[in-house]
C-alpha cells in the first residue's frame, strides 16, 4: 500500500507540474498577443492610390485590388479559421480537423493558437514570434507536450518568413512602401517584396492575376522541414482564393499551403477556411 500511495503521489505531482507548464505556455502566448495588438496605430492614415503610384505595375495592381481607397491603413489583423491540418506526409497525410485563432502584426510578430484533431488525438497549442524570439508548442490532450521548438536564431528566421508570407494574405497594408518594403517586378504577373526588420531580411514572391488578385505566394523559407532535418532555404507557400471584403480590404478566405510549393514534392499540410478577419486599431 505504501508503494502504491507513493506512486499515486508521484503521478499527481507530475500531472500538476505538466498543467502548470501548460498554463505558463498559454500565459506567454496571451501576453505576446496583447503586446502585438497594442502595436496597432490608434489613428491610422487613410489609404490613397497615390501611395503606390511609383511601384512596379504588378505590385501596384495587387495593392489597389486589396486596399480600397479611403480605408484606414491597418497592419494588425485578428483571424479566425477552420479547416484541416496534417502532421503526416504527402503519401499518408491523415488530415485532422482544426480551428485556429491568429493575430498577425507584420513585422512585429504573430501568434497562431491551434485546436486540432479530436478524441485521443486532440492537439492544442501555439506558434508565435514576437520580433526577437519564436516558439512552437503543442500538447496532446492538454497534458502531454508533443512538440516544443524555438528560442533559437534558426527558428526565429523561419517564423519571420512565415509572418511575411501571411502578410500578403491578411495584412497587405503592412507591405506598403511607406513601411520600408521594397517591391520589384519579376514579370507582368509576378512581384517580389523585400521586408527588412528585426535584423532579418525576407523576400516574398506574389503571383498576381490581371484584376490584381494575389493567387500564389512563395518565399524561400529558412526551415528544417526536410528528411535531413537541416536548416536551409526551401520554397514555402501556397494558393489563395475566395476573396471577401473585410473593413475595406479584399482578402482571401480559402488558403492552402506547405513546403516545396511549385515542385513535385509540394504537400499542402495546411488548408484553411477563414470565417472572421478583424483589424485592430483606429477606424
Amino acid at each position: 500500500m505504501e508503494i502504491l500511495a507513493i506512486s499515486l503521489a508521484l503521478v499527481l505531482f507530475a500531472t500538476a507540474g505538466l498543467q502548470i507548464w501548460r498554463w505558463l505556455d498559454n500565459r506567454h502566448a496571451a501576453r505576446v498577443w496583447r503586446n502585438l495588438a497594442a502595436q496597432a496605430d490608434a489613428s491610422p492614415p487613410e489609404f490613397h492610390p497615390s501611395m503606390v503610384q511609383g511601384l512596379p505595375e504588378p505590385a501596384r495592381r495587387f495593392l489597389l485590388f486589396t486596399i480600397a481607397p479611403g480605408s484606414p491603413i491597418r497592419t494588425v489583423a485578428e483571424v479566425e479559421m477552420t479547416g484541416q491540418i496534417s502532421l503526416g506526409t504527402k503519401e499518408n497525410p491523415n488530415y485532422m480537423p482544426m480551428h485556429a485563432r491568429q493575430i498577425l502584426a507584420p513585422p512585429q510578430g504573430l501568434v497562431w493558437a491551434l485546436d486540432a484533431g479530436q478524441g485521443a488525438m486532440r492537439i492544442q497549442g501555439s506558434d508565435g514570434f514576437d520580433g526577437a524570439t519564436s516558439w512552437t508548442r503543442f500538447w496532446l490532450l492538454g497534458t502531454v507536450p508533443v512538440v516544443r521548438a524555438g528560442a533559437g536564431a534558426d527558428h526565429a528566421r523561419a517564423a519571420f518568413g512565415r509572418m511575411v508570407a501571411e502578410a500578403v494574405f491578411w495584412a497587405p497594408a503592412s507591405l506598403l512602401p511607406r513601411n520600408g518594403v521594397k517591391w520589384e517586378a519579376l514579370s507582368e504577373s509576378l512581384a517580389r517584396a523585400t521586408v527588412t526588420a528585426n535584423g532579418m531580411v525576407q523576400t516574398v514572391d506574389v503571383r498576381i492575376a490581371e484584376d490584381g488578385r494575389p493567387v500564389e505566394v512563395v518565399i524561400p523559407r529558412w526551415t528544417n522541414a526536410n528528411p535531413e532535418k537541416l536548416y536551409r532555404e526551401q520554397p514555402f507557400g501556397g494558393y489563395l482564393a475566395a476573396f471577401t471584403q473585410f473593413e475595406g480590404y479584399r482578402l482571401p478566405t480559402r488558403v492552402e499551403g506547405g513546403n516545396l510549393v511549385g515542385t513535385e514534392d509540394y504537400f499542402p499540410f495546411y488548408k484553411a477556411e477563414v470565417s472572421v478577419i478583424r483589424f485592430v486599431g483606429g477606424h
